[in-house]
């Protein structure tokens, strides 16, 4: 924790971030002015994905919270472990019973608003499917995959779903059955394909010895995302510090997360209680961190909301019947709060 203490004595990550004239609050990295601010935005409800799972937009917050960098920035969050069902996620924001959330990307954030849900995407951690579609080896073509049984968590991706058409596969001729998250049932013939997450799944039959094939979206021209951050549109409206420096907070603690993985998925481990498999989840970190850096756009900072790859996204979602009409990619998002902390790609630490 020296280490954090050190961090928060700093006034900047980036050299070229700026320092607040204003004098500090006490206890605080940044003025008195802008900590009242902060305060009066009450506590900050954040509602995880799925449990306290070692993702993007999971794991950085936990560690945000943890290492004190909410508290820095005069920040009350507090963060509850979310079912995995995005879309009762984006219910409750809407509803302002939470006000941050994390949801599986940006097809659920379109989603949930083209069923009148009102929530706002304001960050968006991964530009590439994390969905992924599993084999045995012997299957070298999709289409080997014609009247066979397909395992989905509850509905098909709808990247796999159209991965599957564009290979000329038989859709109606699969057989879908809903699973749980025990891949195992792939290698034991339950099913001959198995939907899934990049940072999950295929980790987990690799480090049991078995070698799965993955079928990828994005090797079929594909787009998608993942660990898009979904806000209550009255909350940051009426908070714009507070939703700034709940992202500069969580983003400060990812760039920590990054050379400290261990550390951080101990928090989360922590907090999860026994069970909770950390050798497990430093791999789903390091796995969904990669991805992020890979899928990054040249000259963009981390979480930055990309409206071509959006707007890519949307013709994908319609044609495939997803979404029933195109809605617009500018009143789906609002990009004015990571703007505000950030100086270029360097994140400005602490807040001005």
């Amino acid at each position: 924790m020296a280490a954090t203490a050190l961090t928060l004595s700093g006034c900047s990550s980036s050299a070229s971030g700026p320092v607040s004239s204003s004098a500090p609050a006490s206890g605080s990295a940044i003025s008195a002015e802008r900590c009242a601010q902060n305060k009066a935005a009450g506590t900050i409800n954040y509602i995880t994905g799925y449990q306290y799972q070692a993702s993007a937009s999971i794991l950085d917050v936990l560690a945000a919270k943890q290492l004190g960098y909410f508290d820095a920035l005069c920040l009350d969050v507090q963060i509850q472990p979310g079912t995995g069902d995005t879309a009762a996620n984006a219910q409750l924001v809407a509803a302002g019973t939470a006000q941050l959330t994390d949801l599986g990307g940006d097809a659920d954030l379109l989603r949930s608003q083209a069923n009148g849900v009102d929530v706002t995407g304001i960050a968006t951690y991964g530009q590439v499917p994390i969905a992924t579609l599993m084999t045995m080896p012997s299957i070298t073509n999709l289409k080997q995959l014609d009247g066979t049984t397909l395992g989905q968590k509850g509905q098909l991706p709808p990247e796999i779903q159209t991965m599957l058409v564009d290979a000329g596969v038989d859709l109606g001729s699969i057989t879908q059955v809903v699973v749980g998250y025990d891949p195992t049932i792939l290698p034991r013939g339950q099913v001959q394909s198995l939907t899934g997450y990049k940072s999950n799944e295929p980790l987990t039959l690799k480090a049991d010895g078995t070698d799965v094939t993955q079928w990828n979206p994005e090797d079929y021209g594909i787009p998608g995302t993942f660990g898009t951050v979904a806000a209550n549109p009255a909350f940051i409206t009426a908070n714009p510090t507070a939703t700034e420096d709940f992202l500069r907070a969580s983003f400060h603690a990812y760039d920590y997360c990054l050379t400290n993985a261990a550390e951080c998925v101990g928090y989360a481990g922590a907090l999860s209680g026994a069970g909770y498999d950390v050798d497990h989840n430093v791999q789903v970190w390091q796995t969904e961190t990669g991805l992020v850096t890979k899928s990054q756009p040249a000259g963009t900072p981390l979480g930055s909301l990309n409206s071509d790859l959006m707007a890519k996204e949307i013709t994908f979602l319609v044609s495939s019947g997803v979404l029933p009409s195109a809605p617009d990619p500018a009143k789906a998002t609002d990009s004015s709060f990571l703007k505000a902390i950030y100086n270029g790609t360097d994140l400005i630490w602490p807040a001005p």
